[in-house]
């Protein structure tokens, strides 16, 4: 039998860290726990833990984000629709104050969009070129997973550059970033969704 935690922002921080090809994995997301992470609007109980998965009932409108700055490193999770499919999103190099949405780029999660790339509150980078679409559509066509299934993305920060690969296939680059460093959000944007092995690894020096 499974069981539930609620969500709370003052739990202790815990990571785990394993050694790598020469690299650092740290465990963002260390069941039953989220010490890593902050939820807002503060409150929330859009986020909880059930055995290995992080679920998120798409409900308030908001985010789990990370307590702290991250810049060059790979990010990887997977996340699946346990029902109804919607839009999601996890957002890179959040900077300012937290509100609904953040200065941040967002590595879309949404239903066969999975990969597109959004600018969000003054975030750009030098492929955004037209001003009138927040968005920069994938590379390829989707390469998501059938619903219900378990999809795996990637991202790769370094430096001024943002790479995101979808079930191994490279869907978007996002060159000259306006910030390389922030913190990292997963969206609540309406619609139920699931993660589990959520991972960070520090790029080398």
């Amino acid at each position: 039998m499974s069981r539930s935690f609620a969500i709370s922002s003052t739990l202790v921080p815990i990571l785990i860290v394993s050694a790598f090809a020469g690299e650092f994995t740290k465990k963002l997301f260390v069941p039953p726990e989220l010490g890593n992470f902050i939820v807002f609007p503060e409150g929330s109980e859009a986020f909880s833990v059930d055995g290995e998965i992080l679920k998120c009932s798409g409900q308030p409108i908001g985010y789990l984000r990370t307590k702290d700055d991250h810049e060059n490193y790979r990010l990887t999770l997977e996340w699946r629709w346990p029902g109804e499919p919607g839009n999601n999103g996890v957002l890179l190099h959040i900077v300012g104050e937290d509100k609904v949405w953040p200065k941040s780029f967002e590595a879309q999660l949404q239903h066969g969009q999975a990969g597109d790339i959004w600018v969000i509150d003054g975030a750009d980078f030098k492929e955004h070129t037209n001003k009138e679409d927040r968005r920069v559509v994938k590379k390829v066509s989707s390469s998501e997973k059938p619903l219900g299934e378990w999809n795996r993305m990637e991202i790769l920060c370094e430096k001024d550059a943002i790479s995101i690969w979808v079930n191994g296939i490279l869907q978007n680059e996002a060159t000259e970033t306006s910030q390389s460093k922030g913190k990292i959000g997963l969206q609540s944007e309406g619609a139920p969704i699931e993660y589990r092995n959520i991972e960070l690894t520090p790029l080398e020096e």
